[in-house]
């Protein structure tokens, strides 16, 4: 009979340890089955697995080995950290969210030099929908951006007040976890920092008139999200156009769509339904995508126009 003779201890962030079977080899005086001890051994490392998988779960493990390897309380690490003993205990079992900042204080402080930020982007991205990272990684690379926003003001245009009341909403709804939603916030600061590069990308947007008067989180932060889109328009690398509701019929698409020119020359486009997102490389479609944005640019209002149209929203939202 074959059993088991050695089970090795790996950390676990429910238990303290966890253990995996080892089937090859022996363990003395077993009597029992050696399918039953590969039925052991299979269920065991499924639950490793299971435990690491996590973004969050890895992110929590690394830190405790590095603390652990300076021999370093959670309180003392806290301490050159800026943050409580209580949030280091909370990030190494995985109870809590993380944020950039938190992973970036992680790497100085271990000097790591980018492991925890790695780790951070990871977890930052397993909330987002399916299609959507590798969208996102094309997005930091382009050099052009064309966008067209139905109902909801373009990501990258959204204050933190407007993203949030988004994420609350979801959350209420039951379709996100309080943490998928800090998760989404965070993770499109970061994909905003696009606009403040050195040599950001050309950008146009047109925004549908719906996402001017549709109200999200309330008046205040409404009237902050449409001062920071005037701002923006102000800025010599975008352009923003508004699409009237009097285009009626006429309007090109029926869901948002984003165009990307890529550093190679190549151009792809992206949409999404309400489960997944769908980069789009496919010339011939890419080619009629770009046509019908052609078509919504002459059809839409002019940069001044459009711009004394958000004003007015403002004035609207404020009298």
């Amino acid at each position: 009979m074959v059993g088991l003779r050695w089970l090795r201890c790996v950390p676990d962030l429910s238990r303290g340890v966890a253990i995996v079977a080892r089937p090859d080899l022996r363990w003395p005086g077993s009597n029992l089955d050696r399918s039953v001890w590969l039925l052991v051994a299979r269920a065991m490392q499924h639950n490793e697995t299971d435990a690491t998988s996590s973004p969050l779960v890895r992110f929590g493990l690394e830190l405790r080995r590095s603390r652990r390897s300076m021999r370093w309380s959670q309180t003392e690490l806290g301490r050159r950290m800026g943050y409580s003993n209580a949030m280091v205990s909370y990030v190494e079992r995985a109870k809590k969210a993380i944020t950039s900042n938190f992973a970036v204080r992680a790497d100085e402080v271990f000097e790591t030099g980018g492991t925890f930020y790695e780790l951070w982007c990871r977890y930052s991205k397993s909330s987002l929908l399916e299609g959507f990272p590798e969208f996102a990684d094309a997005e930091a690379r382009c050099r052009r951006l064309r966008e067209f926003a139905l109902t909801i003001v373009t990501g990258l245009f959204q204050v933190r007040e407007y993203a949030e009341a988004l994420g609350h909403a979801a959350v209420q709804r039951g379709a996100i976890t309080q943490s998928a939603s800090e998760q989404r916030v965070d993770f499109l600061a970061s994909r905003q920092q696009i606009l403040s590069k050195a040599k950001p990308p050309l950008i146009h947007a047109v925004l549908d008139e719906s996402c001017l008067t549709r109200p999200i989180g309330g008046e205040a932060v409404m009237i902050k999200q449409l001062d920071h889109i005037a701002e923006l328009a102000a800025r010599p690398n975008i352009t923003i156009q508004v699409a009237p509701h009097h285009l009626g019929e006429n309007l090109p698409f029926t869901m948002p769509v984003t165009l990307l020119d890529l550093p190679d020359g190549s151009v792809v486009g992206y949409a999404e339904s309400h489960a997944r997102g769908h980069l789009e490389r496919a010339r011939e479609t890419v080619t009629a995508w770009e046509r019908d944005y052609d078509q919504l640019v002459v059809e839409a209002l002019s940069k001044t126009s459009s711009l004394k149209l958000i004003h007015k929203a403002r004035k609207e939202l404020a009298s």
